[in-house]
């Protein structure tokens, strides 16, 4: 089976493995401790703050929460900011993960088309459902955005920031996917925090899962310390703190130069694999449909007329997994997408486009059933 449902690569050697053994050399020290540390090790706060604070965004360990992951940040946002029942404006298309994480906390999520060709955001509809529907919260994906791989130009970052504050919505901004440039030329706007430095209006969510490797669950919150303080107490009913040996290896990657050298890595292998299955994809489904993104790990492709389930399904049973653009959608939106992250290269990236024109084909001659793709994991 190539798997295409997960946007993830695997760990860049030699980093991880040298990461792992400088955390279990810091260790000694923690390990005559209770080892609880709610906010996260004082040692990775301080390490996080700094490196915001080298992008021009001063930034105290007090306005830095770790937490497992990205996903756990978000859930731990919603705990706080946004109660059952709430309406919370997102992306349409946005992260199909975080989408079901706030249905199922009761969220009343407000959609809000992107922009054509990979443009960002629609301004003018982002002020409308600010203005009408009064979102208590936003969550959008600013750098290399999942799943469109769109990158929102920094005035627009700038209007929104000045627009939600206008609304009194806070904003969350998703930056798992800010470091993957893979273009050289690529000039990445200021962060949405840049225009609110305070953390007031805003807050940033983090990861290590992406730049680095899915299997170091490690996230992080950038926010105001009052806000902070608050997540902190909130998770203590859910998440009572993030593995230590984890935070460990991520400090020691921050602090040795290993987190920009295994990046740069990361962006060489995503770079292959975005030319090999996009080359592939234009061979073998010409009819389909996309903008080529500067980075970021995902493809939206719309499936020339056909059902994005259906081919998903067909897909399935041929040998490739992919994700329907309805898991990214509210309300069955996007049913003539599928997302392809860039997460094989070279004969599997042709090998999965060959199956999936297959499972195009056979969705075009009417040999599947319409049946539900199964809600499996999305990253």
């Amino acid at each position: 089976m190539i798997d295409l449902g997960c946007a993830a690569l695997t760990a860049p050697e030699p980093w991880l493995t040298r990461a792992v053994q400088g955390a279990l050399d810091e260790l000694p020290p923690y390990a005559h401790t209770h080892g609880d540390y709610p906010a996260g090790l004082p040692a990775l706060r301080q390490a996080l703050a700094d490196r915001y604070t080298a992008r021009g965004i001063p930034t105290m360990p007090e306005q830095i929460m770790v937490t497992t992951g990205a996903m756990g940040a978000v859930a731990a946002i919603c705990r706080l900011m946004a109660g059952r029942g709430e309406r919370v404006a997102v992306e349409s298309p946005s992260y199909a993960n975080v989408l079901q994480l706030m249905r199922e906390a009761g969220a009343r999520l407000v959609p809000v088309a992107m922009a054509d060709r990979l443009a960002g955001w629609d301004l003018p509809a982002w002020r409308q459902v600010l203005r009408d529907a009064a979102p208590r919260m936003a969550y959008v994906i600013a750098d290399f955005h999942n799943p469109t791989g769109a990158l929102a130009p920094e005035e627009q970052r700038r209007e929104l920031v000045e627009a939600a504050r206008a609304a009194g919505t806070l904003l969350v901004a998703d930056e798992t996917m800010s470091e993957l440039a893979l273009d050289p030329d690529v000039e990445l706007p200021r962060p949405v925090c840049a225009f609110d430095p305070a953390g007031n209006a805003v807050i940033t969510v983090g990861s290590a899962s992406k730049s680095f490797w899915a299997g170091l669950r490690i996230g992080w919150v950038r926010a105001a310390p009052e806000v902070i303080r608050g997540l902190v107490a909130a998770r203590a009913y859910a998440d009572l703190g993030t593995p230590v040996l984890d935070q460990l290896a991520v400090t020691w990657l921050l602090n040795t130069g290993g987190w920009d050298a295994s990046i740069a890595i990361r962006r060489d292998q995503t770079r292959e694999n975005r030319d090999a299955l996009v080359a592939a994809v234009r061979r073998h489904l010409p009819d389909w449909e996309f903008t080529v993104p500067r980075g970021g790990l995902t493809l939206w492709a719309r499936t020339g007329g056909l059902s994005g389930s259906r081919i998903a399904e067909a897909g399935e049973r041929l040998g490739v997994r992919v994700p329907s653009g309805p898991r990214f959608g509210v309300d069955g939106a996007f049913e003539g997408y599928v997302r392809l992250p860039f997460t094989v290269g070279g004969a599997v990236a042709e090998q999965a486009a060959t199956r999936l024109a297959e499972a195009a084909r056979m969705v075009a001659s009417g040999a599947t059933a319409a049946v539900e793709t199964p809600r499996t994991y999305v990253a």
